[in-house]
């Protein structure tokens, strides 16, 4: 049997690796002492709090720079006012809006919630339970064998909470699921 002698590695022991070691944890610490001094900004600056006098506009310009608003809502009704299907209309020529050509025709109508920026919005209501049919020559008729059915979209509000203080308010984003138009889909039962 043949023994090798094994010679100690010099910088296992020596003083040099031990100062290069604690150079290395000594730069683990400031970075990790670097981040916890961010987070408190970062998460101050996320959750600002703003007067009553501040809010409308705070919320306006987070709300245009981030999350970008659509329907114009110069175009809706209010909630409570009468829904009829308008079948009767569709032998007339045909409308310029898409809401209003669909054989699940809908409109727009006012939604308010205080607590949200923007507060008010649009949202679109079926104004057919079924859908609009067209055959041959005959008059359109509302088939119950098909019902209208609202397409939702995912939209960002910021809602106001009350900060800490009491006194003042942040602003979060929440998700908000709303009814941007209807189609036309099969019933589980039919007629």
């Amino acid at each position: 049997m043949v023994a090798f002698k094994t010679q100690a590695d010099p910088l296992v022991n020596s003083p040099k690796r031990d100062r290069e070691r604690d150079r290395d944890s000594m730069d683990m610490k400031q970075i990790l002492i670097f981040g916890l001094c961010l987070v408190p900004v970062w998460t101050c600056k996320m959750n600002r709090c703003y007067d009553d006098s501040e809010l409308s506009e705070a919320a306006e310009r987070k709300l245009r720079s981030h999350y970008p608003q659509s329907l114009d809502i110069s175009t809706a009704t209010a909630p409570d006012s009468p829904v009829s299907c308008p079948v009767a209309l569709f032998p007339q020529q045909p409308p310029q809006h898409i809401r209003d050509r669909s054989l699940s025709p809908w409109r727009y109508v006012l939604v308010t919630k205080e607590d949200h920026f923007p507060s008010t919005y649009a949202e679109a209501q079926c104004l057919c339970s079924g859908c609009v049919l067209i055959q041959d020559n005959n008059p359109p008729v509302e088939s119950h064998n098909y019902n209208s059915h609202p397409v939702m979209q995912s939209r960002v509000f910021l809602r106001r909470e009350l900060c800490e203080d009491g006194k003042r308010y942040h602003l979060k984003p929440v998700t908000v699921k709303v009814a941007v138009g209807c189609t036309c889909t099969r019933a589980k039962t039919y007629n």
